[in-house]
């Protein structure tokens, strides 16, 4: 069953939050609140990302809401002149969920990071993307705990010395746009801290659509994990690690565009020399594409050395949210075309209440 068969809105991601007229600066957008990380954090520049991204949306800041957990990337809501939260660890995406679902005029979005996402906020960010609920969610992956000093998270590569993992960590990592995929999440995009336009890019699709959205950032903490993503933002590395996804596109990279992505024996993707594997078999990139199955195989082209790393969009599919669902279900309830309580209490099922 369709949202349209529910007789539901199925627009863009910002149709249904009231827009405003008036032309808005970056600056509306920055609080009065010191902005406090270490010097160097790739936070900071995300922030002004964002804050100058913000105002090309035409929304109302009153109808701009950011939920964050715990953990450095959650002071987000303290920096920003919209309304916000700073809530409790791992749970954001819960309390995101009840506000899409209670007020179809917010923009909501969540602030997280590897930790606060992936290790005990991990139930709740694969229940939401698989939901498909109307949230846009933002996840700093900077490899390490950063508020905690310095202790490995679930993305931290295997091997990695740290104050919790003195020989060495033996788990293996997560890969955060595989286990969004996995989840079945209606957008998945990745991005650069450093990269301003491309991240600016990829959070305005996010915007736009409507459902589960998320995005990773790789994200630089200069003092317990700093320089994890330099071999991304070295020229010369990048131009042969670095995979730009563009819709439409064949899929290649390096400095004259020699390598391309294609197609294995076993379904899966890999890389190799244009040249090599002809022009007519290099991936021509589709985020539309439904099954997961693609964008999973993109994802994984990817590892923890970060020898190959695609960035831009991997999927963006259109489903029914959650929140558009659950109040078509309300208002089925309200005009008495579902059961109602008295029905429900009346019925054969029964309860034994024991004082």
């Amino acid at each position: 069953m369709t949202a349209t068969d529910l007789g539901l809105p199925v627009p863009g991601g910002l149709d249904l939050v009231p827009h405003t007229d008036e032309t808005q600066k970056a600056k509306e957008y920055k609080s009065d609140q010191e902005v406090r990380w270490c010097p160097g954090c790739g936070d900071y520049v995300v922030l002004n990302t964002v804050q100058s991204f913000l105002p090309t949306l035409g929304l109302k800041r009153e109808n701009i809401v950011f939920v964050s957990g715990i953990g450095c990337s959650s002071r987000f809501p303290y920096y920003l002149n919209t309304y916000g939260m700073h809530s409790i660890h791992g749970r954001a995406p819960a309390i995101a969920t009840g506000l899409a679902t209670t007020r179809p005029d917010l923009s909501v979005w969540v602030v997280t990071g590897d930790g606060d996402a992936l290790s005990i906020g991990g139930n709740h960010l694969i229940h939401a993307l698989r939901r498909n609920v109307n949230i846009k969610i933002l996840l700093f992956n900077n490899r390490i705990y950063g508020l905690t000093k310095g202790q490995y998270s679930p993305t931290s590569g295997q091997g990695m010395v740290t104050k919790s993992t003195p020989m060495g960590s033996v788990d293996t990592p997560f890969n955060p746009v595989s286990l969004a995929l996995g989840a079945e999440a209606t957008f998945v995009g990745r991005a650069l801290d450093s990269d301003k336009a491309g991240l600016t890019e990829v959070l305005t699709a996010a915007a736009q659509h409507r459902g589960s959205a998320v995005v990773e950032i790789y994200q630089n903490c200069p003092i317990f994990n700093d320089g994890a993503f330099d071999v991304l933002k070295d020229k010369d590395e990048a131009a042969t690690r670095l995979i730009p996804l563009r819709a439409g596109e064949p899929i290649r990279f390096g400095p004259e565009q020699e390598f391309g992505v294609t197609t294995t024996g076993w379904g899966g993707f890999e890389v190799g020399k244009v040249s090599e594997i002809g022009e007519d078999n290099v991936i021509v990139h589709d985020p539309g594409i439904t099954d997961t199955a693609y964008a999973f195989a993109l994802s994984r082209l990817g590892d923890q050395n970060l020898n190959h790393t695609p960035t831009g969009i991997f999927r963006q599919v259109a489903r029914p949210t959650y929140d558009d669902q659950a109040r078509a279900q309300v208002e089925d309830a309200r005009t008495a075309k579902a059961p109602n309580l008295q029905s429900l209490l009346t019925g054969k099922d029964t309860w034994t209440v024991i004082a």
